[in-house]
């Protein structure tokens, strides 16, 4: 059943049709990926779904009642209060109730107004229950954890929040509103690995709907299961993931390419009699052919399929470099000796090798990056680079481009390359006309990130450190990028969140440990190390067979061990309590029951006493339920 249609919509932002004749629908418990270049309209057509922009023409029709939650990118949460009191605002009602529930106790325990107070309070008590009154608090303390909100956090002032956690907030609040239909515009950004796993699980196990744009390859392979595809002002459908989706379009693509050809085969033939039988005895049937050929042409005659234009980029084969790239011993990375970010076992990274560094936001990715390049001195040990290295930083957020500096000069620092090459030079990487001209400071976050590519390239270097690549490109610069990482032969050290890039082209992961402080080498593949983070998760006593682990990574394991028995103990009690909750929950239910069915001529005595134990039952399902919600956060 449909909740959401749209009906041959259309926009332009004269004189410039973003656009037109788009029709679709949206049915209950949908997971939806919308895709596309940037600049196609993709957020244009969700801000129109979600009702707050209209269309230059065509109609949505929403079912009746639909509750929407849209979540722009760069969404951001503020206001006066605390990010706690930012989340609690959504339970106003739940927490009216909550309160009107406390004064019909103290009320109960007046035996002048034990039997109206008793009356009102089970119905309330239902509803109470039914809205997730006992659950709503731990609830939003899981979706702000999940999210990478530390407890520390949740008494933090609104106007305290970064940028970035003041989208997370935003989101926080949205899956806490859990309305019917959810329009998320770039979910996964501002999130590390560990937040956009989580929101997997959240999202998949929500029973609500999802539209989303996102530029996370493996994210929509793990939570979507139809996409739209935004292209040349129209839409076309895909059933399935984002890798079914890819294998689709190329399959459509191929198919239609065989149909024009046959087309244009076809026309060229009939042509080809025309013109040679107009004149002759067969100038009748020519004649016809004439005429149902030109009829063709009018109603049935296909364009040519059309393929978007892509960045174009080689990297040029590099200088060898010597065999050994990186290695440390007792390597210790921070900034204050006292509180160091993370300890690493000694590192061996060899030529041609791709390691992926991973790690929540935070937990020192781009500080261990400026330690290998010597820009910040570790706080113990050392890390060595090798001989006849030539390095490419691509930093994040392109702190390294000047953003007074235009597109042209940016690239001109790096090789001084005749003006009318250098432009034909950026226009490989989409960057034509005018917007050559343009300062650093006034691109979009795609475009500088083609520039900072730019100067990849010309840099011919053979030691590449990436942080965060892909952030701004759209997925088919992905494509193209992943594609020219995976065939240079140089090393490659990667800090991104996409697992999509790890997964394909990291041979080892390096992987932070915050709670720890240290840094864990796996030797593998990120499909292997998911695969064991999940057999342990199962059999805490499993590891990989060939893993090779050093004294430090022993002690790791052993501290993971006692982690993990100590989360056993908190388990069990977490069972313990529940089931004393069970109890208390039964006795009381049984002493309303008694309280329900009492004379109230002849026992008003009686209903006084039970109105006592049921007040203290009370009291105590409160203190079980506050030391849950303690062990459960």
């Amino acid at each position: 059943m449909s909740i959401l249609m749209a009906e041959r919509l259309a926009k332009s932002y004269d004189p410039q049709d973003i656009f037109w004749d788009v029709t679709c629908s949206v049915a209950r418990g949908d997971r939806i990926a919308l895709v596309g270049r940037n600049g196609t309209g993709k957020t244009t057509l969700l801000r129109i779904l979600a009702g707050l922009e209209q269309p230059s023409s065509g109609r949505v029709h929403r079912a009746k009642g639909l509750r929407i939650g849209y979540l722009p990118q760069g969404a951001s949460l503020t206001g006066e209060g605390t990010l706690w009191q930012a989340m609690m605002a959504v339970f106003e009602e739940l927490r009216a109730l909550e309160q009107r529930l406390h004064q019909l106790e103290v009320r109960m325990a007046d035996p002048a107004q034990a039997e109206p107070a008793l009356e009102a309070y089970a119905p309330l008590r239902e509803r109470f229950e039914l809205k997730g009154g006992y659950t709503y608090q731990d609830h939003t303390k899981h979706v702000l954890m999940g999210l990478g909100f530390d407890p520390a956090e949740h008494d933090m002032p609104l106007s305290h929040l970064s940028g970035g956690q003041q989208t997370r907030a935003f989101l926080a609040r949205l899956l806490l509103e859990s309305p019917d239909l959810l329009l998320l515009d770039e979910p996964t950004n501002h999130l590390d690995l560990q937040a956009i796993e989580w929101l997997e699980g959240h999202l998949n196990n929500w029973e609500g709907t999802v539209v989303l744009v996102a530029h996370d390859r493996y994210f929509m392979d793990r939570v979507v299961h139809k996409v739209w595809e935004l292209a040349f002002g129209e839409l076309e459908v895909y059933s399935g993931n984002y890798s079914h989706y890819v294998q689709q379009r190329a399959e459509r693509h191929e198919r239609r390419i065989k149909e024009y050809q046959a087309q244009q085969e076809f026309i060229s033939k009939e042509e080809d009699y025309i013109q040679r039988y107009m004149a002759g005895q067969r100038s009748r049937q020519a004649k016809g052919r004439l005429k149902r050929l030109e009829r063709f042409k009018r109603d049935e005659l296909i364009d040519r399929p059309r393929e978007e234009r892509t960045i174009s980029l080689r990297l040029h084969k590099p200088l060898r470099s010597g065999e050994k790239v990186v290695w440390s011993q007792d390597l210790v990375v921070g900034y204050e000796p006292e509180d160091p970010l993370f300890r690493c076992p000694d590192l061996d990274l060899r030529r041609g090798e791709c390691v992926a560094l991973l790690g929540p936001n935070g937990s020192g990715k781009t500080t261990f990056l400026k330690t290998l390049l010597g820009e910040i001195d570790p706080l113990a040990g050392y890390a060595r680079l090798g001989a006849s290295l030539k390095i490419g930083y691509f930093a994040q957020v392109h702190a390294d481009l000047d953003p007074n500096s235009t597109a042209l000069d940016t690239i001109l620092e790096v090789k001084n390359l005749p003006l009318g090459e250098a432009r034909s030079f950026l226009a490989q990487f989409l960057l034509t006309g005018d917007d050559v001209f343009k300062r650093i400071a006034d691109l979009s976050g795609g475009e500088r990130s083609r520039v900072a590519l730019a100067r990849l390239v010309l840099q011919r270097a053979n030691f590449l450190l990436l942080d965060e690549p892909t952030n701004h490109l759209d997925i088919p610069s992905q494509e193209v990028l992943e594609d020219v990482l995976d065939d240079f032969p140089g090393t490659i050290v990667l800090v991104t969140h996409d697992r999509y890039l790890v997964d394909n082209l990291a041979t080892q992961l390096w992987v932070i440990d915050p709670e720890t402080g240290t840094l864990d080498v796996f030797e593998g593949t990120w499909a292997e190390y998911a695969e064991l983070r999940e057999r342990e998760e199962q059999a805490p006593q499993a590891r990989q067979a060939k893993g090779k682990w050093s004294v430090e990574e022993r002690q790791e394991r052993r501290e993971q061990q006692r982690a993990r028995r100590e989360e056993e103990a908190r388990r069990q009690r977490l069972s313990e309590l529940e089931a004393e909750i069970h109890q208390l929950e039964k006795q009381m239910a049984s002493l309303h029951e008694q309280i329900s069915t009492a004379s109230n001529a002849q026992e008003a005595m009686r209903i006084h006493e039970l109105g006592v134990i049921y007040s203290q039952l009370d009291a105590e399902l409160q203190e079980r339920l506050d030391r849950w919600a303690e062990l459960a956060a």
